[in-house]
């Protein structure tokens, strides 16, 4: 099983692009945040065209998640549980043939010292609390998506710049450890010990031409998930085009099930 999460900085603006990079990779899994647009006009028809179905989780102008996958999904969840009140479009959850998805768009956080880093921080509490429910279960399971999260150093470019900044913060960085000390695979550096892995280059100040990026795109995988994990992969290509997102796609390869021994 193919999946993919690409964080794509409004699915209307970025449409052709979209369109484009699913056909070449073909994924059987599309895990989108950011989509930029209520459910009702998100534009399914031209994902459904590609033989995809879709499940979009929509809010006007900001954050939503959608769901593309080749196979029927099924048993889908649109909230993240926790908090009942919290009206954010930032998670939709699903089953596709055996495998439990989830397409979550974590937080930023920033400023500092406000609700909106208090939010994030109470946002990955209730993560934990749903992948422990999920560990419970023994199912192989994928939490797709952006994190908003550096886990280490070497995963941006200027540690020290990032120093303030809410994606870099000990007490953000030790709750994603803390979902790694559940028993949680990070699927790309459990294949990859490089440095300058990005996944997003801000639009500002050059930062794609001169390479001054973070790596806040993850997959987190369960045991059953892990034991199947084949290739996880960044795509740099998208975010070389023209009208690109300022994230690029990241790719994870799962071997069906069938063939663990």
């Amino acid at each position: 099983m193919k999946i993919a999460t690409w964080n794509v900085n409004s699915a209307k603006a970025r449409l052709p692009l979209i369109t484009d990079w699913l056909r070449a990779e073909s994924p059987d899994v599309a895990l989108l945040q950011e989509i930029k647009c209520e459910t009702a006009a998100f534009p399914r028809a031209a994902f459904e065209e590609l033989g995809y179905h879709v499940t979009p989780v929509g809010q006007k102008s900001y954050n939503g998640v959608a769901f593309l996958s080749k196979a029927p999904h099924e048993d889908v969840l649109t909230r993240l549980p926790g908090e009942p009140e919290d009206e954010q479009a930032r998670y939709v959850e699903a089953t596709v043939s055996g495998v439990r998805i989830a397409s979550l768009y974590l937080p930023n956080g920033n400023p500092l010292g406000t609700e909106k880093f208090a939010y994030k921080l109470r946002w990955m509490d209730r993560l934990h609390t749903h992948a422990r429910s999920l560990l419970a279960q023994e199912i192989p399971f994928v939490l797709g998506g952006d994190y908003n999260i550096i886990p280490e150093p070497r995963d941006v470019f200027d540690p020290v710049a990032f120093a303030g900044d809410a994606l870099f913060q000990p007490e953000s960085r030790a709750k994603f450890r803390a979902l790694l000390n559940l028993g949680l695979t990070e699927a790309y550096r459990a294949l990859h010990d490089d440095d300058h892995a990005y996944t997003f280059w801000d639009y500002q100040a050059g930062c794609w031409p001169r390479d001054l990026g973070l790596r806040i795109d993850h997959f987190l995988l369960s045991p059953q998930a892990a034991d199947r994990l084949v290739e996880c992969r960044i795509d740099r290509r998208p975010r070389g085009a023209e009208k690109a997102s300022d994230h690029t796609p990241v790719l994870l390869d799962l071997r069906d099930g069938s063939d663990i021994s």
